[in-house]
């Protein structure tokens, strides 16, 4: 890790070298213009994109047409866990992941993996819009990653194939895409599938094929990723709230001027008030757009589901991340 940690700073000072500017000291820039690079897994349909372009005018608006924010989507620069490790070299300025993926870099996001966390929608808003969210949001300064905020993605439920998956023994045989994520592959796990990492890009062909037999995700992405066509089949058991993140390499935002770095703030905010507002007419619109399309929406008792990763949590008994999840409960 020491090695690690010395090797990103030798490169964050590398890329740095031979840039200056009046808004930056190091970034790709054209001219007096500054060009912060984010790159993502999404279509440009999905709503979080959309977010990702009003955080982008919004920044080009308060710096006077001075900073534009370059957005690569459908994993054009790599699959998210690549995409981190570019932000966290500084190759590139800024990514949207899920915090799924994000646990291999910063521990204790792993919460918002483990199911049934939260015990509703306000709860989970209480939680992240709190001192909990925005200490979550500053725990990956260490591993060179600036949290700038949170994206809406709804709460995370099963589809499949060939059969509903209607209680926890319907689990049972399939495999199930999941993020690159340890708590993730441990929930399905506990619940009695087969969880198989696969990259976002790569899914739609994977279930095409058989590769798998079903995933997990909410209705906009399910929705906006076609996945919809192969799989006739959602169950809405809402296991997970997986929120997305904006993220900034510390290279890019220590380079940024002090009201440089005001604007982005202020930009992400705003992009991310707007997020939520659109997220809830696209999760109603994606939920009926699919039913239309043939797909059977299912809405099981949760309580089986609760009760089958019951052992999952003691794991964490004794570990900062139980300690984590104990506060969020306490979290009125």
């Amino acid at each position: 890790m020491l090695k690690r940690r010395a090797f990103l700073r030798n490169a964050g000072s590398f890329l740095a070298a031979g840039c200056a500017g009046s808004l930056a000291s190091g970034c790709a820039r054209r001219s007096s213009r500054l060009v912060l690079r984010l790159g993502h897994g999404l279509d440009v349909s999905h709503p979080v994109h959309k977010a990702m372009e009003r955080m982008a005018e919004e920044l080009d608006v308060r710096s006077d047409h001075k900073i534009e924010v370059r957005i690569y989507p459908n994993e054009q620069l790599g699959a998210e866990r690549d995409l981190i490790e570019q932000v966290q070299l500084g190759a590139i300025d800024m990514v949207k992941t899920s915090t799924s993926p994000l646990e291999g870099f910063v521990p204790l996001t792993a919460i918002f993996s483990l199911p049934y966390v939260f015990r509703d929608e306000e709860h989970y808003w209480k939680t992240i819009q709190g001192p909990i969210g925005r200490r979550l949001l500053d725990a990956g300064e260490e591993q060179y990653l600036k949290g700038l905020c949170y994206y809406d993605a709804g709460s995370r439920s099963f589809y499949s194939k060939s059969r509903p998956i209607e209680k926890p023994a319907d689990l049972q045989g399939l495999k199930i895409r999941v993020q690159n994520s340890r708590t993730s592959m441990k929930m399905i796990e506990s619940m009695g599938g087969s969880p198989t990492p696969i990259p976002f890009g790569e899914l739609y062909t994977a279930l095409e094929q058989g590769v798998v037999d079903g995933a997990e995700n909410n209705p906009p992405s399910f929705h906006t990723s076609r996945h919809y066509e192969v799989c006739k089949y959602y169950s809405l058991d809402e296991h997970s709230r997986v929120p997305d993140i904006v993220l900034m390499s510390t290279f890019t935002w220590k380079r940024l001027s002090q009201s440089v770095q005001q604007w982005v703030a202020e930009a992400a905010e705003v992009s991310a008030e707007f997020q939520r507002e659109l997220w809830g007419r696209k999760t109603t619109e994606a939920l009926e757009q699919v039913q239309a399309a043939g797909v059977r929406i299912i809405r099981p008792d949760k309580a089986p589901f609760q009760q089958a990763v019951q052992e999952l949590y003691r794991e964490y008994n004794g570990t900062p991340v139980g300690d984590l999840l104990a506060e969020i409960s306490r979290v009125k």
